[in-house]
């Protein structure tokens, strides 16, 4: 079964970092770009950053560029987002997921075009004043 599992979540106070990890399995990893998700309190989810599957290149949220950074090891199937200067704004559940497509394809400025392909579990990031 394909599982896109999520940790590194907590609670951090303002300022602080995290590194949350998204360890996949089920489908061949190199294929696939890899994006993370988050869905605040009674807000809609939105997509934070995506790596692309065929060149590494990141897409971002404006919010947080300069603040979060995207990775993969395709070594370990894993992909890491490293999220500094954390504001209580960035507290949330983040998913991460997988998408069959190229990030240039589906991300746009705007939000995804579609839905991703696979979704993960969500690890929960809480950012306290």
């Amino acid at each position: 079964d394909v599982q896109l599992q999520a940790s590194g979540g907590g609670l951090v106070q303002s300022g602080g970092s995290l590194r949350l990890s998204c360890v996949a399995s089920g489908f061949t990893f190199d294929d696939y770009s890899i994006g993370w998700f988050r869905q605040a309190p009674g807000k809609e989810r939105e997509g934070v950053l995506c790596i692309s599957s065929s060149d590494g290149t990141p897409y971002y949220l404006d919010s947080v560029k300069g603040r979060f950074t995207i990775s993969r090891d395709n070594a370990k199937n894993t992909v890491y987002l490293q999220m500094n200067s954390l504001r209580p704004e960035d507290t949330a559940v983040y998913y991460c997921a997988a998408e069959d497509h190229d990030g240039s394809t589906w991300w746009t400025e705007d939000g995804v075009l579609w839905p991703p392909k696979y979704w993960g579990q969500g690890t929960q990031v809480t950012v306290s004043s």
